[in-house]
């Protein structure tokens, strides 16, 4: 039986929590992760793992540009043909594991 579009149960995305929206700012903070651009960055959650319509979690985010994220067309913005975006600028978790090491050089405690 098909319910009207309004009685359909909507799944609700989940709330950052604060931690998590402390790492998001600190990772935008970065700037855009591509080398040669020192853009303004918008958060990118990486892909690399999820199912279909599957989001990884807050702390696995890359910092891209607009450009680098979704409106820079095929080869340039990863939304439009990641392979081919991957083969030019590294894969996501090349590029996240050079996010943890530059949030590390900025982050870590001085003893």
């Amino acid at each position: 039986m098909l319910l009207p579009k309004d009685t359909k149960k909507k799944k609700r995305k989940k709330q950052a929590t604060t931690a998590e929206r402390e790492h998001m700012g600190k990772v935008a903070a970065l700037g855009c992760i591509i080398d040669g651009c020192y853009c303004q960055a918008e958060i990118h959650h990486i892909r690399t793992g999820m199912g279909m319509g599957q989001r990884a979690s807050h702390f696995m985010v890359l910092p891209l540009c607009t450009r680098h994220h979704r409106t820079g067309g095929y080869k340039q913005a990863i939304h439009a043909g990641q392979k081919a975006w991957e083969e030019i600028n590294g894969t996501e978790v090349e590029l996240l594991i050079k996010v943890e090491k530059k949030l590390g050089e900025l982050y870590e405690i001085k003893t």
